[in-house]
């Protein structure tokens, strides 16, 4: 497990009730407050057009802890035993607000790495709506439908280390909780990870919502510095280019839904939560049907820094 729980001041920091491997990081008031002033100093509008002010806020959020906030979060992502952590505020107010809110997830995120492109949105963020009706081209929005169990940055070039989700507000909700594996958790992990169809290049498509023109090709499975398992894949977007590779995503897909270890949170708003791509899966229940149904998410998604 990490070292140095519950030794950061200003920060509460257990595991979380459903899963050793997630650390839990509640920020409390008073470095809430002692935020306010420096995110105040860049509307997002300067975040979006200057790169280096992410990194501004970010070392402010860092300095309130002494510099230990970013050395936790990093041996935590990067740790194959834990690999995933949520950080929520303690309490929300007014000036809690979702513009803070977007702040604070930029600032967390430039503590672990450099955000991908986003171009769904255009920026180094995402920002959407899941709400009753929906006409887009992926199981992104669609309220009433799960989304299975997958990794991000299927179908794009760029590394994507880790990914960021942060609820920024919802009205009218029931169900949607996040779907969480582990891949060392997954009972069928072994079986399929020595399947050799799974070493094999796929070919990974978008719909057109996503704004990517390319495809690439990688395999579902390969291997870590220390030979272990990791993992790229969404069942939405490869292209088996055989019946041997078509059945082998069937039965990958089965087996990570059936799966008896797959965890369930619900996340409060204001919640946000980091995971390590490439040995972490997630997902989302559906949910109940209601025409006033509105939740508004963020999403980073990025690679390490270089050494």
């Amino acid at each position: 497990m990490v070292a140095g729980l519950n030794k950061i001041k200003g920060f509460d920091i257990t595991e979380h009730e459903k899963s050793k491997r997630i650390i839990e990081i509640k920020i409390n008031d008073d470095v809430l407050k002692k935020l306010i002033f420096p995110f105040n100093k860049f509307d997002i509008t300067a975040l979006e057009y200057k790169p280096f002010t992410r990194f501004t806020i970010a070392k402010s959020l860092d300095d309130l802890s002494s510099n230990k906030l970013s050395e936790l979060i990093n041996s935590i992502i990067k740790n194959r035993n834990t690999g995933c952590f949520i950080v929520s505020p303690n309490s929300l107010n007014p000036k809690i607000n979702n513009t803070f809110l977007v702040k604070l997830s930029t600032a967390i995120s430039h503590l672990i790495g450099i955000p991908n492109h986003d171009s769904m949105a255009g920026k180094y963020y995402a920002r959407f709506y899941v709400k009753h009706e929906d006409k887009s081209d992926s199981y992104l929005r669609k309220a009433y439908t799960n989304m299975d169990l997958h990794t991000d940055g299927t179908y794009v070039k760029e590394k994507t280390d880790w990914l960021l989700m942060t609820k920024l507000a919802e009205k009218n909700v029931e169900g949607g909780e996040t779907t969480m594996l582990h891949l060392d958790d997954w009972e069928h992990c072994e079986d399929l990870f020595n399947d050799p169809i799974g070493k094999q290049n796929f070919i990974w498509g978008s719909p057109k919502s996503k704004n990517i023109d390319y495809k690439v090709e990688h395999p579902v499975f390969f291997e870590d510095n220390e030979g272990k398992p990791q993992i790229s894949y969404i069942d939405q977007f490869p292209e088996p280019k055989n019946m041997k590779q078509g059945n082998f995503l069937q039965r990958l897909s089965d087996a990570l839904e059936e799966s008896k270890n797959k965890i369930t949170i619900k996340l409060p708003v204001g919640s946000t939560i980091i995971a390590n791509n490439y040995f972490w899966l997630h997902g989302r229940k559906s949910f109940k049907e209601n025409k006033d149904l509105s939740r508004e998410l963020l999403r980073i998604r990025g690679f390490f820094f270089k050494l």
